[in-house]
């Protein structure tokens, strides 16, 4: 009993940490340490008998190390690889190149409300290059905001679009996609697969509830006399050739031929994204003639590396410690006994899981530090309640990304919002309606198409 006391009490404090916005990694190794050293004090082994070092104290910290050596492996290669491609796609103006073509056609549409729906999708199709809410909602003010408001469109209809874009959409190269994918024991493709049975429904009634809601919200608004004054950056300059816009989705291509074209080879998305770099680099070889600074440029890759391991694998670090130290006090056998031959326990699971990411999201603006901390235990509790791990982590992680719209401390809300003239709140108001439908849809086709 008096594990499950503290155990409560270790995640009302992690979760307390969280909303008061500390450090995620920090909060999570911090609980961790402290569930492992009272499973010390209470005569539990915090490791098993290959890997302990012959003191119980040590075996705290040697779970520390034993967390790195295990994410570091493939998963944290990944993630970080992918990151770096990223921030060297950033550095070359290739992202912002794939952003003004994708974007140019929409000048041309006179109809403000038409581009309602298609800007949303449109906007979670580039989330696939930018998959940072903040920086993507940055990106889009700069670029397509200018354009929405120049044919009509309200500031806070455009902006509640914007505010919107980086949710739920399937793609092989999320750091949380891959994550839950290892954990799950999926191939990237299949688990993208059942995401997108999920979401992209979900995406398409979220643009349907965004045209209704957003025409409502500008018919209130024009009889209050509601107006805001917008400040913007301006475009970045000097951006390289049109081709340049294919080089961040190169990855994707690449992973979708390759798995669907040649399926009897093995290459990993460690290999594809080494590929693209290679690339990359020889087309900025010649475009500048300057290789000198090609390869200085390169440098950026292997920053964008350094940023990977410090945002996301120390995250997996920490969560794996922290579950840990729930495993050692039997918290997670305790869940998996009870979830046993309980009448309709995958959906109480999934319903719980997604329930404390929503709320612990909605309050911090950060749901998906729930699920990094929490994802490692999904398999077991999933066994145990006999449905797919896919059920409960699915629904699960698309709240963790959906609730962040409509969370007023997120930062993508607080950019997009202070660009406007808008407070978070009017902003919110404006992102609630479609991001509970789209919550809603993904609980209920993770139920019909998973249960």
């Amino acid at each position: 009993m008096i594990e499950v006391i503290i155990s409560i009490v270790a995640i009302i404090l992690l979760s307390v940490l969280i909303v008061k916005k500390y450090n995620t990694t920090i909060a999570l190794l911090f609980c961790g340490i402290l569930l492992l050293a009272v499973a010390v004090i209470l005569g539990h082994p915090v490791l098993d008998n290959e890997t302990t070092t012959g003191l119980a104290l040590l075996d705290i910290f040697k779970n520390i190390e034993t967390a790195f050596l295990s994410q570091l492996g493939n998963i944290g290669l990944t993630l970080m690889s992918l990151m770096g491609y990223s921030t060297y796609m950033t550095y070359i103006g290739a992202n912002d190149k794939t952003v003004q073509v994708m974007l140019k056609p929409l000048g041309k549409v006179k109809s403000k409300y038409v581009l309602v729906p298609i800007i949303f999708i449109l906007g979670n199709l580039l989330s696939l290059v930018v998959p940072s809410a903040s920086s993507l909602g940055v990106l889009l003010m700069a670029t397509l905001f200018p354009i929405l408001t120049r044919v009509g469109m309200s500031p806070l209809t455009a902006a509640g679009i914007i505010a919107t874009t980086a949710t739920i959409m399937p793609t092989p190269l999320g750091a949380d996609n891959v994550i839950a994918a290892e954990t799950f024991g999926m191939t990237i493709l299949d688990y993208v697969g059942k995401h997108a049975a999920i979401s992209i429904p979900s995406l398409l009634l979220m643009a349907i509830a965004h045209y209704f809601w957003q025409k409502y919200c500008d018919k209130k608004d024009e009889t209050k006399g509601i107006a805001f004054k917008t400040e913007l950056k301006g475009l970045r300059e000097n951006l390289p050739p049109t081709f340049y816009a294919l080089l961040p989705v190169l990855p994707l291509v690449l992973v979708i031929v390759i798995n669907l074209g040649f399926p009897s080879l093995k290459v990993g998305l460690v290999t594809i994204t080494f590929i693209s770099l290679i690339v990359t680099i020889i087309c900025e070889a010649l475009r500048t003639r300057n290789i000198v600074n090609v390869t200085q440029d390169v440098q950026e890759f292997f920053k964008g590396m350094g940023t990977g391991l410090a945002s996301v694998v120390s995250i997996m670090v920490a969560a794996t410690v922290f579950v840990n130290g729930l495993k050692a006090l039997g918290i997670v056998d305790m869940l998996m006994n009870s979830a046993k031959g309980l009448e309709g326990a995958g959906i109480i699971m999934m319903l719980a899981f997604s329930g404390i990411t929503f709320i612990i999201g909605l309050i911090s603006g950060n749901g998906l530090s729930v699920f990094y901390a929490t994802v490692g235990l999904i398999p077991s509790v999933a066994a145990a309640a006999g449905v797919s791990p896919a059920m409960i982590g699915l629904p699960m992680q698309m709240i963790a990304n959906l609730v962040r719209s409509i969370s007023p401390v997120a930062a993508v809300i607080v950019i997009v919002a202070s660009s406007t003239g808008a407070t978070p709140v009017q902003l919110v108001k404006r992102t609630s309606i479609p991001i509970l439908i789209g919550i809603i849809s993904c609980l209920v086709l993770s139920f019909v198409l998973l249960f």
